[in-house]
């Protein structure tokens, strides 16, 4: 069984180049393709990247900085993406690799990080933030998502299994496709991401994350405005920087972006992890309980798979808690009310395991084995199917 992995940018080392590393641990002699190839070694080597088929978008000088402007090629990009010789596509898609050309004989697996954001559920959010959101300028960039979200509609008609990260991005899949899919939660490194040897923890907060608008960080900082005999350090870095900044009082430090040996060690001695926004799945949180460390997070999205809170949740199982409006009061009031219970570090870490790696590739490889031993099966059965290739 030949099989082809469609990715849709090597640039940046973030969640969905993890699962495609896990890809590659699962099928290491797969050729990957993507759009455009311009990751450091470092990060390809920590992938397990080797040889990689890029689109006509690589030909262009400084692509690495301009790609994100160029959304109009993208679905020409994608579809120029030759992968006729191989038995098996799967597709690791958060905008247009689920768009690659297939043919009859060959089946489409796409892993769904979410439908394409900007043409669906972030619309209007991804055009405020890019300055398109009025005038003549905001029509024609409405009428280029529209355009977008029609033939992303369309292409998604041809992916034979959909599998995902989360029931919440199932359900978004649904209303966007009409489609139904399968959970597979995305990889979470357990083996690192561990308790420490002590189990002592200090008296501060924690949170992590890109410092951008949906993520809410500066809704945490300012919460602990209204806690000042409690600590909060903030990691992390991005455009919004100065509003986090503003935000924060003499009890919030930032400490930047880290690497992950020193976020390991923030989340191991922290006394709990904040997350406010509505992820599609969230890794962080699942690493801060990996660690044995719990987390208060808004209660909507896929943090509610992999955290465990509620009043009604016996205590020996509550790995966190919840608060149900992104809003700084909100934060405060969750933090006191973590402060009254008594949350086990050890159930943390039990429900964290749930998500590692290796069950990952476990569940993974088992969909795909079942949709081909499915698919090859109809191939048969039908007397003008095309057979896969070769």
């Amino acid at each position: 069984m030949r099989v082809a992995i469609v990715h849709e940018w090597l640039v940046t080392l973030g969640g969905s180049e993890l699962v495609l590393a896990e890809l590659l641990k699962i099928y290491p002699d797969a050729q990957v393709f993507t759009l455009l190839d311009a990751m450091p070694r470092a990060q390809r080597d920590f992938l397990g990247v080797g040889d990689v088929r890029t689109s006509f978008l690589q030909r262009i000088p400084g692509i690495e900085k301009r790609y994100r402007s160029l959304l109009p090629l993208f679905p020409a990009a994608v579809r120029s993406l030759d992968v006729r010789d191989f038995d098996v596509v799967i597709s690791n898609s958060h905008s247009v690799a689920k768009g690659v050309h297939t043919l009859a004989g060959q089946l489409h697996v796409s892993y769904c990080l979410s439908p394409m954001r900007y043409a669906w559920d972030l619309r209007e959010q991804y055009l405020r933030e890019s300055g398109n959101d009025r005038g003549v300028r905001g029509m024609l960039a409405r009428s280029l998502l529209g355009r977008l979200r029609a033939w992303d509609r369309a292409n998604a008609a041809h992916v034979d299994v959909f599998a995902t990260l989360s029931h919440y991005i199932g359900a978004r899949i649904q209303r966007a496709y009409g489609r139904e899919s399968t959970v597979v939660y995305p990889p979470v490194d357990t083996n690192f991401f561990t308790p420490g040897s002590s189990s002592r923890r200090d008296a501060y907060y924690v949170t992590a994350s890109r410092f951008v608008p949906y993520k809410r960080i500066d809704l945490i900082a300012r919460a602990f405005a209204l806690l000042p005999d409690r600590k909060l350090i903030i990691a992390g870095e991005g455009p919004d920087e100065r509003k986090i900044r503003a935000a924060a009082g003499a009890n919030v430090e930032l400490v930047g972006r880290v690497d992950r040996d020193a976020l390991r060690d923030l989340l191991r001695g922290a006394r709990a992890f904040l997350f406010a926004a509505e992820e599609d799945f969230g890794i962080v949180p699942v690493e801060a309980q990996a660690c044995g460390t719990p987390v208060i997070a808004y209660g909507r999205g896929g943090v509610v798979e992999t955290v465990v809170a509620g009043d009604e949740i016996p205590a020996e199982r509550r790995t966190g808690e919840f608060f149900l409006e992104q809003d700084a009061a909100a934060i405060a009031d969750a933090v006191r009310r973590f402060e009254s219970r008594t949350i086990d570090p050890g159930a943390c870490r039990v429900n964290a395991e749930r998500f590692g790696e290796a069950r990952f590739r476990r569940e993974f490889e088992a969909l795909v084995a079942r949709s081909w031993a499915s698919f090859a099966h109809r191939a048969v059965d039908l007397p003008l199917a095309i057979p896969p290739a070769g």
